[in-house]
Formats: structure tokens, C-alpha cells, sequence
């Protein structure tokens, strides 16, 4: 997708830029932009988010080491008014990623993996979250969370913090002033060994208009606080995700050749795996899905699969195949749908 960011409050040609290639993840919370798409001078006059907790003075800026499944970003908390399609969300906590204002920490580095920290490692040119979650580390309000936020009382020098909940990057959706109760991604159906390319639709809100209702027969998953439900494969279940951010099905199942990061069955593969949400009524769903030679896949050079799978041991993550021919609700914590209370997802 593409946003729009600008200095709060301003809509000068010299205050705001349009940022296209952002990646949509129902997997993670929050606007994060490289600094070298953002260009210095915006990045520059972004004003800095302050107010960490154990900063005694107040006025330090913040930064922080955000996590994902085997990768991490770094950068400086800004503010911006972000604008999405018409959508406006204004004066939002953002990260600046690898804007070289502070060092990485080590426990950063060390417990991160992969250093997101260019367009060519993260093939795009940032991320907007918009997961259940409201902001990112709901415990990092109470609790000094291991390589998350820190205040940087001077360039060389930054302190994990605990960080009040109104100043940590926040889910642009929720910052709406409608339609800001969820969203749906809705993207057509692939040919087997996928296409070039696949163009679909963001809904923001669900419920609030005609062109978002929720069906009356969709399959309901309630999710815990984290955002997980329960997948079970082949007899054993998993903590399980679905995630726009991850260009697979991630799961586990080492009966099946893998290559790489890849499964490489010698012959696609039709399997299926059990939904079910956390509270009672909410699934069991019975999900098929296929399974190819990711090689053989990647080789075409293609953008868009529905069959492609990587092993991942422990866990059941449904990624951006999962979304083809479907269209997938994602609740916010605490909204009310219908009769319905986030956090939810829903296809």
C-alpha cells in the first residue's frame, strides 16, 4: 500500500511525502517507515516522542527494538499524521527505522535475527501493522521488557524503559474516527503455481458500512490477548497466527521434504488443518490447503502463491496464502461487532 506522512498538523509540500511499497501485516501493530524512504529532512522534523517512564527527566526521546518472528527493526519513535487512502490517523507514535540517531543495543541485535534496516532486506520500504492489537507491547506499560523501548539520553547512550501506552506506536486503524473497529483484506484466487502479481482490497471497519458487513456465516476465531488461536495438524495442535506479513504457510510437519527455508514435495500436496478460537463456539473450522515444491514455485519469479510452505517447528502460522480467495476480518481488542467483541479474525 501506499501513506501518506506528514509533519502533525501540516499539509505543506515540503512537510508531508507518499510512501508506496508499505507492507500490510495482520501480524505486527503499528506505521513503521525506513528512514531512507521517509528522506532526512522529514525524518529530521518529525517531532520526537518523549515521556518514557524511568526517564527521569521526561524529555528524553524514545526508540525502540521491535520484534518480529526472526527479524527486527531499530529506530527513533516519531510523530506523524499518517494518511491512508482517506483515512487520517493524526499525531501517531511511528518508528523511523535505521534513522542513525542511536547505535543498536546488543540485546537488540542479539535477540533479533535479521536487521531489517534497508528496502532490499525488507523488500519494502516499511510495514503497516494492523493486527487485534491497539499498541505494540501493552506490557511494556508495566513491565521493562527485554530489547523493546528505550530512552536515549544522548546519542550514544539508550536505556531499556517502560513506556506509557499513549506513547507507543499504535495501530493506525485505531487512531480512526470511524471505521476504526477492524479491517478486511480481500484478494482474489490464484491458478495452481500462483501468477505475476494479485491486486485486492484493504476495508477499514467492520460493520460500519455497506461494503464491510460481516456475513451472518463466516467462521469466527476469538483470539487471546496475543492474538493466537489454535491450529491442529496431522493429530497435534499448535499456537497458531494468521499473518498478511509472512509470504507462507509456516508449520511444522518433517515428513515432508524441505530444501532451504522451503517444502519441496515431489508432487503438490492436498492437505488440511483445524481452526479453533478460544472460546467456545468460536470454530472448530476445517481448513483445506495445498502444498507445492517452493523451488519450483520461486523459480517462475512470480509475486503471488497459494501453495507455498516453510517449515517452522512449534508453531502454525498461516501466512499471506492463507488470504487468497477469501476475505479476512481482523477485530480490534475490545470492539463491539454485532454480538461479536474483538479481538477476532474472521473469514
Amino acid at each position: 500500500m501506499s501513506v501518506t506522512i506528514c509533519i502533525p498538523g501540516s499539509l505543506g509540500a515540503n512537510q508531508c511525502t507518499t510512501i508506496d511499497h508499505m507492507q500490510v501485516d495482520t501480524g505486527s501493530v503499528g506505521v513503521r517507515v525506513l528512514a531512507s524512504a521517509l528522506g532526512s529532512a522529514l525524518a529530521g522534523s518529525l517531532p520526537a516522542q518523549t515521556g518514557a517512564t524511568d526517564d527521569p527527566t521526561g524529555n528524553a526521546p524514545i526508540a525502540e527494538c521491535a520484534q518480529f518472528n526472526s527479524c527486527y527493526t531499530w529506530g527513533s519513535i516519531k510523530r506523524a499524521d499518517v494518511t491512508i487512502g482517506s483515512k487520517v490517523a493524526g499525531n501517531l507514535p511511528i518508528q523511523v527505522i535505521a534513522d542513525g540517531k542511536y547505535p543498536t543495543p546488543s540485546a537488540c541485535a542479539s535477540r533479533g535475527g535479521v536487521n531489517l534496516n534497508t528496502v532490499a532486506v525488507m523488500a519494502a520500504n516499511g510495514v503497516v501493522g494492523i493486527s487485534t492489537a491497539r499498541r505494540d507491547y501493552a506490557a511494556a506499560a508495566t513491565s521493562v521488557l527485554p530489547a523493546a523501548y528505550y530512552y536515549c539520553a544522548s546519542a550514544t547512550s539508550c536505556t531499556s524503559t517502560r513506556v506509557p501506552l499513549d506513547t507507543q506506536v499504535m495501530n493506525p486503524v485505531a487512531n480512526f474516527t470511524s471505521d476504526n473497529n477492524g479491517t478486511i483484506i480481500r484478494l482474489p484466487a490464484l491458478p495452481a503455481g500462483g501468477q505475476a502479481s494479485a491486486t485486492g482490497e484493504l476495508v477499514f471497519g467492520i460493520g460500519t458500512q455497506s461494503n464491510n458487513t460481516l456475513p451472518s456465516n463466516a467462521n469466527i476465531l476469538a483470539l487471546n490477548p496475543d492474538g493466537y488461536f489454535t491450529t491442529t495438524y496431522k493429530g497435534s495442535s499448535y499456537l497458531s497466527a494468521i499473518d498478511s506479513g509472512s509470504n507462507a504457510n509456516y508449520f511444522p510437519d518433517y515428513t515432508v521434504p524441505y530444501l532451504g527455508d522451503w517444502f519441496v514435495p515431489t508432487a503438490t500436496l492436498n492437505l488440511s488443518a483445524i481452526l479453533t478460537g478460544v472460546t467456545s463456539g468460536s470454530g472448530p473450522v476445517t481448513v483445506p490447503f495445498s502444498l507445492a515444491n517452493g523451488i519450483s514455485l520461486l523459480a517462475s519469479q512470480y509475486a503471488a502463491y497459494d501453495s507455498l510452505g516453510s517449515p517452522m517447528y512449534g508453531t502454525f502460522l498461516w501466512g499471506l496464502p492463507f488470504f487468497y480467495g477469501r476475505s479476512v476480518y481482523t477485530a480490534l481488542t475490545n470492539s463491539t461487532i454485532g454480538t461479536q467483541t474483538g479481538p477476532f479474525t474472521a473469514f
